[in-house]
């Protein structure tokens, strides 16, 4: 594809889990020559496969996907690396003449790199870090966020509660550098971004039409092997990041003789529900997503078709 403002151009899938992102943005690669480069928080770890529903090798149809499956289940993963990782794919994907496509449903990664987000060299105190997760541990992720929100309120009201990793790490930088972390998130978007991006979403108007791929999602998980791969972790003492995974951490209870399987399975569904709500709420604030409502076309094709239109309208192609 033809370059606009001499910015390369970077096409982007994003939409809430279980929307149909992974197969559109494959069908998409294959039409314009493109690769992926995944925008998942938790695909990028080896061995959290069926619950992150990373696409298989069939499901992937010979298309190279980055960004999958790289990282050890151990090992902490902020919106800063992912950028730098990510534009790293980009550039190599575009000096082979190929499309860069940013596939997934985390927005933090997708603004960020997106929007040329530069990210402060904050220094990090580790032992901090660990003497907040220990509260969440034992007093709760409430008493965590009441901290959050009575020292930066605008840094709060941009994370849910229960996300643990982003609450601890907006406290561990106030604490770091004596200054808000929603200040410092303000000065990081000042330079202009170095590509001609395009998002598409994808979305239902009906709400319980996503409901119901959602729980469909989970049922098929099960049967591919969930709640094996769950127990495998939870055996290998690996569920440090897991645990904050949906589809892992619901399973626990289960395995430790607390609760029945189908009290955990509909709990899995109830917060797949609930992160799929807290998704589109993220990406409802960027007015630059070019939405298609997938309820309006019978057939996955008419979604493609409507893909490469939007595509060819933006680029005049």
């Amino acid at each position: 594809m033809n370059e606009k403002n001499n910015k390369p151009f970077v096409l982007a899938v994003v939409g809430p889990t279980a929307s149909g992102k992974t197969a559109l943005g494959i069908e998409l690669a294959k039409e314009y020559g493109g690769e992926v480069v995944s925008a998942d928080s938790m695909q990028i770890y080896k061995g959290m496969d069926i619950a992150s529903a990373k696409p298989t090798k069939e499901e992937m149809q010979g298309i190279p996907h980055h960004l999958i499956s790289f990282l050890d289940r151990d090992v902490s993963f902020s919106a800063a690396e992912y950028v730098k990782l990510a534009n790293e794919c980009i550039r190599d994907i575009l000096s082979r003449g190929k499309l860069p496509i940013i596939v997934g449903g985390t927005g933090l990664y997708i603004d960020s790199l997106l929007d040329n987000v530069r990210f402060s060299e904050v220094k990090n105190d580790e032992a901090y870090r660990q003497s907040l997760y220990d509260i969440a541990r034992t007093q709760g992720n409430d008493v965590l966020y009441a901290e959050l929100l009575e020292k930066d309120p605008e840094a709060a009201a941009s994370m849910h509660m229960n996300n643990t990793i982003r609450v601890v790490r907006a406290l561990e930088v106030i604490h770091v550098t004596g200054r808000k972390f929603s200040d410092l998130k303000a000065e990081s978007r000042c330079e202009e971004s170095p590509y001609d991006s395009l998002i598409i979403g994808l979305n239902s108007t009906d709400r319980a039409i996503l409901y119901e791929r959602i729980n469909l999602r989970v049922d098929q998980m099960l049967k591919a092997g969930l709640v094996e791969e769950a127990r495998e972790l939870w055996q290998q003492s690996g569920m440090k990041t897991a645990a904050n995974a949906i589809g892992y951490k619901e399973l626990i209870p289960y395995f430790e003789g607390q609760a029945e399987l189908w009290e955990c399975i509909d709990k899995i569904k109830q917060e797949t529900r609930r992160y799929a709500k807290r998704q589109l709420t993220w990406f409802r604030r960027n007015e630059r997503i070019r939405w298609i409502m997938t309820e309006d076309f019978s057939k996955k094709n008419e979604i493609f078709q409507k893909s490469k239109n939007t595509i060819a309208n933006y680029r005049n192609i």
